[in-house]
């Protein structure tokens, strides 16, 4: 059988040459047209609105600047989930789409009604603005430092801190 291929190549070049052209063609065609990426974007539609002000507790947060935040884009259409944190003098409030909805649409509504929402925070507590547009590969992980038990009082919380900044951090930037 692979005689018979072989004697058949060398009898007819034109044919293997034309054989392998349009294989060299087609190659090239799909590498133009096919959508590949390294890194398939899993990520849902989602915009975040972040607002800082440093001198609030949790509780301040959520109930100055979370909620009236939320409470405005309620009525935005084709919002499949909407989630947020309320830390230390900081809201972040995500707002997801279905994923047919475009980003940029989205960002649009969000823009409009947060000046709704900003006339409802009051002064000087803090300004919303919409984060930029980023998938959720932007953002590789959060991690948080916990001492074992048995050795809780050899660490305080500055010392930990000081770990955080002078060891961990310098190794997760040099990665």
């Amino acid at each position: 059988m692979l005689n018979a291929i072989i004697n058949y190549s060398i009898k007819n070049r034109m044919v293997v040459l034309l054989g392998t052209f349009l294989l060299i063609g087609a190659g090239i065609f799909s590498l133009l047209h096919i959508p590949i990426d390294a890194v398939p974007d899993i990520t849902n539609n989602q915009v975040q609105i972040i607002t800082t002000s440093p001198s609030l507790a949790p509780q301040e947060v959520e109930r100055f600047i979370t909620y009236p935040i939320e409470q405005t884009m309620t009525t935005i259409p084709q919002i499949a989930e909407m989630r947020s944190i309320s830390r230390f003098g900081l809201s972040v409030v995500t707002i997801v789409f279905d994923d047919d909805v475009d980003i940029f649409w989205a960002r649009q509504q969000i823009s409009e009604r947060l000046v709704q929402a900003k006339e409802s925070i009051p002064k000087d507590v803090g300004t919303p603005y919409l984060a930029p547009v980023t998938t959720g590969l932007g953002e590789i992980f959060q991690y948080t430092l916990k001492v074992d038990p048995a050795y809780k009082q050899e660490y305080s919380l500055a010392q930990l801190r000081s770990i955080q900044d002078w060891i961990i951090r310098k190794q997760l930037l040099s990665t």
